[in-house]
C-alpha cells in the first residue's frame, strides 16, 4: 500500500498546528459514487462521536488493545482515563499521528500478528472490514479470542448495507458473481494520488451473530 491514509492524517495534523488545513479524503465502492470523508471527522472528540462508539467507550475495561487505531481518537480518549492501551495500524502514518497526538503506545501492526493478550479488543467505525471477506471471518475471529484476557471481550461495530442494494420499488438487487452482498471493493484518494483498491467486509448482525457462535 502507498500509505495515501497516512499521508492525509499527517498533513491534518500538521495543519492543525499551521492552521492551514488540507482537502479532504476521497472514497468509493463496487457500488457507491465518490464521497467525501472529512478529515476533521477523524480527530473527533468524545462528545462528537456516534452515541455507538460512545458506548462501546463506556464498556471498555482493563488492558485495551485498539485495533485499527487510525488517528488515534478512541485511544486518546480511553488513555485520558487512565486505562491502559495499546493502539495498532497497518498504516504508518496512522500510527505517528497518534504519536504526535499524545497516544503512549502506538505501533505499525497488522492484528492477526498481535501476540499480546487483553482484557477489551476494540474495533470500531465498521470493525469487521478488516476482515475482508467472509471466508476470513472465523480466522480474525479465532484470533481475537486467542488474545482475551479471562472474562475479556471483543466490542466490535459493523453495519447491514443492504438497504445499497434496493431499487426504486422496494425490491432489492444482489451481484450474483458476489459470493455475499457485504464484501465490497473500497477505493481511496486523496490530492489526486489512489491507494491500491482493498476488500472490505460489511456484516450484517444476524451473520455476523452466527460467526460468533460458531467459534
Amino acid at each position: 500500500m502507498k500509505d495515501v491514509f497516512g499521508k492525509a492524517l499527517l498533513d491534518y495534523q500538521n495543519g492543525i498546528s499551521t492552521g492551514s488545513l488540507p482537502e479532504n479524503i476521497i472514497t468509493s465502492t463496487s457500488i457507491s459514487d465518490e464521497d467525501e470523508l472529512p478529515l476533521a471527522y477523524l480527530f473527533r472528540s468524545f462528545k462528537e462521536m456516534p452515541k455507538l462508539e460512545q458506548k462501546a467507550l463506556k464498556l471498555v475495561k482493563g488492558k485495551v488493545l485498539d485495533v485499527g487505531c487510525g488517528s488515534g481518537s478512541h485511544s486518546l480518549y480511553l488513555q485520558d482515563k487512565g486505562i491502559e492501551i495499546k493502539a495498532i495500524d497497518i498504516s504508518e502514518g496512522a500510527i505517528e499521528v497518534t504519536k504526535r497526538r499524545g497516544v503512549k503506545h502506538g505501533e505499525v501492526l497488522n492484528v492477526l500478528d498481535e501476540t499480546e493478550s487483553f482484557d477489551t479488543i476494540l474495533l470500531l467505525m465498521n470493525g469487521t472490514g478488516i476482515f475482508q471477506e467472509l471466508k476470513n471471518v472465523s480466522t480474525y475471529l479465532k484470533h481475537l479470542k486467542s488474545l482475551l484476557n479471562s472474562g475479556g471481550q471483543i466490542l466490535i461495530d459493523s453495519s447491514d448495507i443492504k438497504y445499497m442494494y434496493e431499487d426504486g420499488d422496494g425490491g432489492i438487487w444482489q451481484d450474483a458473481n458476489n459470493a455475499y452482498y457485504g464484501e465490497l471493493d473500497y477505493f481511496l484518494s486523496y490530492k489526486g494520488e489512489k491507494e491500491q483498491p482493498m476488500k472490505w467486509l460489511y456484516l450484517d448482525f444476524n451473520t455476523l451473530q452466527t460467526a460468533c457462535n460458531s467459534v
